[in-house]
């Protein structure tokens, strides 16, 4: 892959994407008269048969072409046993319950990397995240769907991008403002701060050094910012380092690196996940108004043309992504935006904020309390460029909070 092919292809529509990545893996892909991967798994020990086929397989068998079987059941793999195994196999993965991932603080339908993997699944964790990672790469390569959606920054690794605080203020709202209080105090020394974190794990506590020598190193206005910045590298990198290490080389021992770079966090969710079945209607039913919007609802004027514009003028693809802007995923809860879970884990239904146009040119997002901030718009012109604005742009970092 040259420079200039990744550059074409980046300022393309997610479909357009989406087919020259498809192009790639084809070309990639190993003939079938070369030899294929046939993997034969019993349900009943599904997860144990799937990491014993892939896990033994080389990196020359690794893009041969697969074909999945369940022990005594007929049927040939013409795609649907194969999707059926893409499903199972990753909902068992990111299930909390099995130890490898934990929910999101803001949002219980992100998963993120469980720190203390290796106590709640004792099993080799390591060798279950360079599985995953291949399974997902492997989605990828063969157009299959994963069930479980991840946080925003592991995507951001996938894609190489670098993580910011934005990263985790998307994941951990309080954790994020602590942090933020400590950058704008006068005199951070009367806090009594060193360079360490603390760890609790199975009711123990362990102190972490997030620099050499952190422990004897203590925390004033002169070195906050380091600080700070030790405090990001390890909550989002350091403090997973092994098990996103793997997950990492897994998937890229399928996928080629360099065509990662076309794509954003939010294009890669949807293009794993796939795009949700969105009901318009419930999701109308089950927003709450606020701000200059809060008296008339959807009776209001530029909440009218809000809806309009999603209606008439979002497809599937821009609807999933609206809800990504708002949300941080694509995810819709099973049971509706009637069950859409806030920062606190207790019901925080889709809100739609009425602001000052004079304040905000573009609809802003407050991922943590599933609310947009939408200014009163002279019409629905300007309110249907700005919010397409705000969604497309939101991929790359842009208008949330």
């Amino acid at each position: 892959l040259s420079y200039s092919d990744i550059a074409e292809q980046q300022g393309k529509s997610l479909e357009e994407k989406t087919v020259w990545l498809q192009n790639i893996c084809t070309q990639l892909t190993s003939a079938w008269e070369d030899g294929h991967i046939k993997c034969v798994v019993r349900r009943k020990f599904l997860l144990m048969d799937s990491v014993d086929c892939v896990m033994s397989l080389g990196r020359e068998d690794l893009r041969k072409r697969w074909r999945i079987e369940f022990l005594g059941e007929p049927g040939i793999d013409a795609g649907g046993v194969s999707r059926e195994w893409f499903e199972l196999v990753t909902e068992q993965m990111f299930d909390p319950a099995f130890g490898l991932f934990l929910s999101s603080v803001n949002n219980q339908m992100a998963m993120n990397i469980n720190p203390s993997s290796a106590i709640s699944c004792p099993d080799d964790h390591l060798l279950y995240f360079r599985f995953l990672g291949r399974v997902i790469g492997r989605a990828l390569f063969d157009r299959q769907l994963i069930k479980g959606h991840m946080v925003r920054s592991l995507y951001k690794h996938l894609l190489g991008w670098p993580i910011t605080f934005d990263d985790i203020k998307s994941q951990d709202e309080e954790y994020y403002q602590s942090l933020k209080k400590l950058s704008k105090m006068g005199d951070i020394s009367v806090m009594c701060l060193d360079f360490t974190a603390t760890e609790e794990s199975m009711g123990a506590h362990t102190e972490i050094e997030l620099v050499e020598g952190g422990a004897m190193k203590a925390v004033t206005n002169d070195n906050v910012d380091e600080y700070l910045e030790a405090n990001l590298r390890y909550r989002m990198m350091d403090r997973t380092k092994p098990q996103l290490t793997e997950l990492l080389l897994g998937f890229f021992d399928i996928i080629p690196e360099p065509a990662m770079t076309i794509l954003d966090a939010n294009e890669l969710e949807l293009i794993l996940c796939g795009l949700p079945t969105i009901d318009l209607q419930d999701w109308k039913e089950n927003t709450n108004y606020s701000g200059y919007y809060e008296g008339k609802g959807r009776s209001q004027q530029v909440v009218r043309w809000f809806w309009e514009v999603v209606g008439e003028e979002f497809d599937q693809e821009m609807k999933a992504r609206l809800l990504q802007f708002v949300t941080g995923t694509s995810g819709v809860p099973p049971r509706g935006f009637s069950v859409l879970q806030g920062i606190d884990g207790n019901i925080k239904k889709f809100t739609i904020h009425g602001v000052d146009r004079k304040v905000y040119q573009l609809p802003r997002a407050h991922t943590c309390f599933n609310r947009i901030d939408l200014p009163d718009y002279y019409s629905k012109e300007e309110l249907s460029d700005n919010l397409k604005k705000a969604v497309t742009m939101s991929g790359v970092g842009f208008g949330m909070e």
